[in-house]
């Protein structure tokens, strides 16, 4: 699955990781009406969690990616669960300045070549993360964390293939987040408990932003 330009790789890694800008936590968001992206994304920036991923697992999730690029500058929003070189190239029209997506094909893999907004792809499998490697990254999200065999797999992941560093997502909360932050090759944790959606319902952004101040303050 090698592509042309492990330099690029890197370079786009830098890119990202500027992004997150050292961030703990990143906010993993299904969001189901549109009038909440604004003040969700404000609640979760003041918060000190500026880095979002707003999934498209909702049919406006677009339209919610356009308003808080256009809206909430401190907010760095990005766009998850892309699944095809089209969706890849709808986030970035929308203003997403990252792509997440679940896994990692050839065709995301092209689609992601040529442009400036910068691909973590997951990967699980040692093939899986080789294969990423060889393509020049070396930041990629692990999913579905837990499932997969969690802190103890990622752990065992650090000695073999040491130069990868991960972003883990799936099945993660306040009371398992610090296992895998406390790994060498993880650098941040990826969950949707900082937005819980009775919290995002009611509109109480107070509380989010309490959520968000403390998994911003969990050690890595």
């Amino acid at each position: 699955m090698a592509t042309k330009g492990t330099q690029s790789g890197a370079s786009k890694t830098e890119r990202l990781l500027a992004l997150l800008d050292g961030q703990p936590v990143i906010p993993v968001l299904k969001i189901t009406d549109v009038a909440h992206a604004v003040p969700l994304a404000r609640a979760l920036a003041r918060g000190g969690l500026k880095a979002i991923e707003i999934t498209l697992r909702t049919p406006d999730a677009l339209e919610c990616i356009r308003r808080v690029a256009a809206e909430v500058p401190e907010a760095v929003v990005g766009a998850g669960t892309i699944l095809s070189a089209s969706q890849f190239d709808e986030a970035a029209s929308a203003g997403s300045k990252f792509i997440v997506s679940p896994g990692i094909t050839r065709e995301l893999l092209v689609a992601a070549e040529p442009s400036e907004v910068p691909l973590l792809p997951g990967a699980i499998t040692p093939g899986e993360i080789m294969a990423a490697r060889e393509a020049g990254l070396d930041f990629l999200k692990f999913f579905p964390a837990e499932q997969a065999g969690g802190a103890a797999f990622l752990k065992a992941l650090a000695s073999p293939i040491a130069d990868v560093r991960f972003c883990p997502t799936g099945g993660i909360g306040p009371k398992n987040a610090a296992d895998y932050l406390g790994l060498p090759n993880v650098l941040c944790v990826g969950g949707s408990w900082v937005a819980p959606d009775d919290l995002v319902k009611a509109g109480r952004w107070d509380e989010i932003e309490a959520l968000a101040k403390a998994a911003s303050a969990l050690a890595r």
